[in-house]
């Protein structure tokens, strides 16, 4: 089965559905704290959990002895490049409710699987040239070490759109750098943010997860809103050698 049918599997199911609106309520729950909410039992709502999270919609995270339940938008990100907004104007419309719903949270988790290796996958993150090809053409250049500064620029329009500073280097599985957006004002009051990537080889493929937190409740949405349009380009870019044409994706090209 592919990647859209399990996503299309898993919310064929209504009580899955209303999972996913319980987590765009509020992200970040637990087992207990989802279970008081459905007239089921503890191991009826870990099943469908389950099936969630094994078509990506689903993340968990580990708080202690706490096991969190986060949403992961990637997957419905990949369905309308791919698909949705070739055929429906209405879906988009949907799918755009959906994301800003999903962008009001502290902590964002966002999970992809990419036929490629850890070191294509590294590099592709690195590199400032291979970076602008799905990160709306805007180039990531830095050192890459520890204490190292990073600078988010459109070198041909003369754009700086974001700096940071390297806090963990681990090649090729581990990386996490602050970043402050600094393309308007309204980001720029936002402050210093934090962005972890992991990545994981399964097989002939990669888990990457990343994690971007350390904003305040109710954070202004750009700040973050476009992970899952870099993520999707990012794997499209390493599984075909192709671009995104979204209009995020083009946005500084």
């Amino acid at each position: 089965m592919s990647e859209v049918d399990e996503v299309f599997k898993a919310l064929a199911d209504p009580t899955r559905r209303s999972l996913l609106d319980e987590l765009f309520r509020q992200d970040g729950q637990t087992l207990g704290m989802l279970e008081e909410k459905f007239s089921m039992t503890r191991f009826g709502v870990m099943k469908h959990l389950k099936q969630l999270e094994e078509a990506g919609l689903v993340v968990t995270r580990r708080r202690g002895r706490e096991k969190l339940h986060f949403l992961n938008p990637v997957p419905i990100r990949l369905i309308h490049d791919r698909w949705v907004s070739k055929y429906s104007e209405p879906w988009v419309a949907g799918l755009s409710e959906i994301k800003d719903r999903l962008e009001r949270q502290m902590e964002k988790v966002y999970e992809i699987f990419i036929k490629t290796t850890p070191e294509q996958l590294w590099d592709a993150i690195v590199n400032p040239e291979i970076r602008a090809k799905y990160n709306f053409g805007a180039a990531v250049n830095s050192e890459w070490k520890v204490g190292s500064p990073i600078s988010v620029d459109v070198e041909k329009h003369g754009v700086h759109l974001g700096e940071g500073e390297v806090l963990e280097v681990d090649p090729p599985r581990r990386l996490v750098h602050t970043m402050a957006a600094l393309w308007d004002d309204d980001v720029r009051a936002e402050g210093t943010t934090r962005v972890t990537w992991e990545i994981e080889p399964v097989g002939d493929s990669c888990h990457l997860t990343l994690t971007h937190d350390q904003m305040r409740e109710g954070a202004n949405a750009q700040i973050f809103g476009g992970w899952p349009m870099i993520l999707s380009g990012l794997k499209t870019w390493l599984e075909s050698g192709e671009l995104l044409t979204t209009p995020g994706s083009l946005m500084y090209s």
